[in-house]
């Protein structure tokens, strides 16, 4: 198998907070796949952007809003300039692309490059300059020359790198859409209308689509204006000519993705119902995400591992021994990364959290559907709990994007319970959420919370993190918790399964109060008198979370389920 076998195209990967090119989820899940592909010695490349103001630096003012920083950093501090060189057509221009690598090196010494495309380039000019500065951009002429770049530039740029023996396209998210594109493009000499049947599948054979959002907002739409004023008319005729448009002619890039790919795959069983409702047209899979097991073990947990699981950077599944660790090393594992934390609350915000009280976790992106601020939303009860089970403190994190007002609300919100339920319960912002923070935060808290309005969540990726340092999950079921979730044993359910069907209003009132009331009460009558009563239990949990759920929600067991379900058509064709 060559090193050039399998190309992974994400319009973000972290690699690090130090380049600041991802904004959350999506992109630390990228970055969590190749760091894995290293780690089995997968023959795999990443392509990305390179974004020179990176996604935004969060503070939050005096009145508890977010106020969006740029970001100040140089890739040249972190990644090797290369002299490649390709062109791609935006807007009619010939636009150059450059490229940066920076190579991840897996724990046998296994290596995989991941490329940053950059179009801040001298020969072109300020507007294309700045196509490649900012992650996410509003504006749609902006958002598409971006995808061109990575889907239409990217392949073009592997060949020119000498990567030209790529079997497998994953297109992570329809970011990435153009990707099948650009081939069937060099394919038939730039003629994509006259493309046949046959000409379509080969190119199907060779690409894998993921798709990570089941709400329709997080699915980029271009208009047949925007399409064709970025693309060019011939190849926005040909693309509906071909039948990959939708029926008023925009440009739906999961649905471009999807006519293209022969692999179609959710992020948690779940998801994947969710998926097949939304585009019954298509054949759609599961894979459920996993996180890399290395990059989120705290280090006292990995410290732990080593006394007891030694192999288990090499081999994640030697985290299902756990189960034979004493308990008394899980409390002290798990005391040592709470202290850490607090040192951390500390030192940001001169807040000094008690370390024998109940902690719980909030951190994720801003956004209405997640609820980030349902725990405070019934302050009476939250003071009414506190009184007749003991302290609660709250650790909070999470940016909302810049145009997303409900967002910024959201954290307003947060901020104004924390100062109307002092005395009664800390509650703690932490402003910035990046990788290193997220990595305090899902060893260090006690409980990791999640109540998204179901089916929205997709995977939830923080609460595998948190499992695998021994931390339990209080959460909607939903995403990975569907498949996670052994009632008092790995966590804790708010509610019963909906089910796939449920889609239930977002910001409904009623809905919203239900939940709450579930959660106040899961809380009060279960998790508080089992942490403050009996601590040998409590800490039996944390076990089983590492046991059941660490060993399995890894991107080790996902990327070695991609290779043989999604990969194997392209890799082994005679099979």
């Amino acid at each position: 198998m060559s090193r050039e076998t399998i190309a992974y195209f994400s319009m973000e990967i972290a690699i690090g907070d130090e380049i600041p090119t991802f904004s959350g989820g999506l992109g630390v899940l990228a970055g969590d796949f190749l760091r894995s592909a290293s780690d089995l010695g997968l023959p795999a490349v990443g392509v990305t952007l390179v974004y020179h103001h990176g996604f935004f630096r969060q503070e939050i003012d005096e009145a508890g809003r977010q106020v969006e920083r740029p970001v100040r950093w140089a890739p040249s501090d972190h990644l090797e300039r290369l002299d490649a060189r390709v062109e791609v057509n935006l807007s009619g221009r010939a636009v150059a692309v450059g490229v940066w690598r920076r190579v991840l090196t897996g724990v046998g010494g296994s290596t995989v490059p991941v490329y940053f495309l950059d179009t801040r380039l001298p020969e072109n000019d300020v507007n294309d300059q700045a196509v490649s500065d900012r992650l996410y951009p509003g504006d749609p002429v902006e958002r598409l020359s971006q995808e061109a770049v990575l889907g239409l530039a990217g392949p073009a740029m592997l060949r020119e790198l000498g990567h030209r023996d790529i079997a497998v396209h994953h297109l992570n998210e329809g970011h990435a859409s153009l990707v099948p594109v650009a081939l069937l493009s060099e394919q038939l000499d730039g003629r994509v209308a006259d493309a046949s049947r046959g000409e379509i599948e080969a190119v199907r054979n060779r690409c894998v689509f993921t798709t990570h959002t089941p709400v329709p907002a997080g699915h980029d739409r271009f208009s047949p204006g925007v399409t064709a004023a970025v693309l060019g008319k011939e190849l926005s005729d040909g693309l509906a000519r071909i039948g990959c448009l939708e029926d008023e002619g925009s440009l739906n890039m999961t649905v471009l993705g999807m006519f293209f790919s022969g692999f179609i795959n959710g992020v948690a069983q779940r998801h994947g119902e969710v998926s097949r409702a939304m585009f019954p047209r298509y054949r759609i899979e599961a894979i459920t995400n996993g996180v890399h097991v290395p990059t989120w073990a705290a280090p006292s947990t990995a410290r732990l591992f080593d006394r007891h699981l030694p192999g288990w950077r090499r081999e994640n599944t030697m985290l299902r021994y756990a189960g034979g660790i004493p308990l008394e090393e899980i409390r002290a594992t798990h005391a040592e990364a709470k202290l850490t934390l607090i040192d951390e609350v500390n030192s940001r915000r001169g807040v000094a959290l008690d370390p024998e009280v109940l902690t719980i976790g909030v951190a994720r992106r801003a956004t209405p559907y997640k609820r980030n601020d349902l725990l405070l939303s019934q302050p009476d009860r939250l003071r009414a709990l506190v009184d007749r089970v003991g302290p609660v403190q709250v650790v909070y994190s999470g940016k909302a994007h810049p145009l997303d007002e409900p967002g910024k609300a959201l954290i307003e919100r947060v901020n104004a319970a924390a100062r109307s339920l002092a005395g009664a319960v800390t509650v703690v912002y932490l402003e910035n959420y990046g990788m290193d923070l997220a990595a305090l935060l899902v060893a260090g808290v006690d409980v990791w919370l999640n109540n998204p309005v179901a089916p929205h969540e997709a995977s939830g990726t923080s609460g595998m993190k948190a499992a695998l340092n021994g931390v339990p999950s209080v959460s909607v079921l939903d995403g990975w918790w569907v498949e996670g979730h052994i009632e008092g044993i790995t966590g804790w359910a708010i509610g019963s399964d909906l089910g796939a069907g449920a889609n239930l209003p977002i910001g409904d009132p009623e809905v919203d109060r239900a939940d709450g009331a579930e959660l106040y009460r899961v809380l009060q009558q279960v998790v508080a008198p089992l942490y403050y009563g009996h601590p040998d239990e409590f800490a039996a949990v944390r076990r089983f979370a590492i046991a059941l759920n660490g060993s399995f929600f890894t991107t080790q067991r996902m990327v070695a389920e991609y290779a043989t379900r999604a990969y194997r058509r392209a890799l082994d064709p005679d099979e």
